[in-house]
C-alpha cells in the first residue's frame, strides 16, 4: 500500500530495520546478572545498591563532594540528594561544610559505615572469585579491559565534546567544526557492569 510520496510500507520497513544488537540492553542484562551475585550481601547488611556504590567509593577515598560522587557512582543529582540524606539518617555518612566556601560540603563515611564495609569486603571478594571461577579468570580480565577501552574510546568521541588541542592542531585549520566546537558536558559513561 503506497504511503507519502508513493513509498510502500514494505520499503519503509526495510529501510528502517535495525541492523545491530541492542548494546545498552546487553550491558543492562550483564549488569543484572552480575549484581544478582552481590545483592544477598547487600540485603543482609541493610544497604541498597546505590548506597553500596557510595560506600565503596568513599571507602577508597577519604571524602568527596556530592558532585564528585554523582560522577563516580553514576547517580543523578536529584537522586543523590535523597540517597545522601537517607544515609545520613542511617548513620552511614557525615557531611561537613568547607570552611572557605559554606555553600559546598564534603561527604565522608562514618566509623560505623567503615566497619560495615570492612566486614563486607571478604564476602565481596569471595563473590568475585566465585564469578571468576565460573567465567574464567582470563576472560574476566579481558572483559574488564575491553570495558575500560570502550568507556575511554566513547568518552573521547562523545557527541558535543570539543577535540583536544593536539587533535585540533593536526587537522585542517579552516574546518568549521574545529573553529567552532562546544565545550563537552559532564563526562557520560555507558552503564557498565557494576563493580560493587
Amino acid at each position: 500500500m503506497p504511503i507519502r510520496g508513493g513509498t510502500s510500507l514494505s520499503m519503509t520497513a526495510k529501510t528502517t530495520r535495525l541492523h545491530h544488537r541492542n548494546l545498552p540492553l546487553l550491558l543492562l542484562q550483564a549488569r543484572e546478572r552480575v549484581i544478582s551475585h552481590f545483592r544477598p550481601i547487600l540485603n543482609v547488611n541493610g544497604v541498597t545498591e546505590q548506597q553500596w556504590r557510595i560506600v565503596r567509593v568513599l571507602y577508597e577515598k577519604p571524602s568527596l563532594e556530592p558532585r564528585e560522587i554523582v560522577e563516580l557512582c553514576r547517580i543523578s543529582s536529584p537522586s543523590m540528594a535523597g540517597v545522601l540524606a537517607r544515609m545520613e539518617e542511617l548513620g552511614l555518612v557525615a557531611r561537613q561544610r568547607l570552611k572557605h566556601d559554606q555553600r559546598r560540603v564534603r561527604v565522608s563515611l562514618t566509623r560505623r559505615a567503615r566497619a560495615m564495609a570492612a566486614r563486607m569486603a571478604p564476602q565481596i571478594d569471595a563473590t568475585y572469585r566465585r564469578i571468576e571461577r565460573q567465567i574464567g579468570e582470563e576472560f574476566s580480565e579481558r572483559f574488564q579491559q575491553a570495558l575500560d577501552q570502550l568507556l575511554a574510546t566513547l568518552e573521547a568521541h562523545e557527541p558535543g565534546r570539543r577535540p583536544a588541542r593536539a587533535d585540533r592542531d593536526s587537522g585542517d585549520k579552516d574546518d568549521a567544526s574545529l573553529r567552532g566546537g562546544t565545550r563537552g558536558a559532564l563526562q557520560q559513561e555507558l552503564l557498565e557492569v557494576e563493580r560493587p
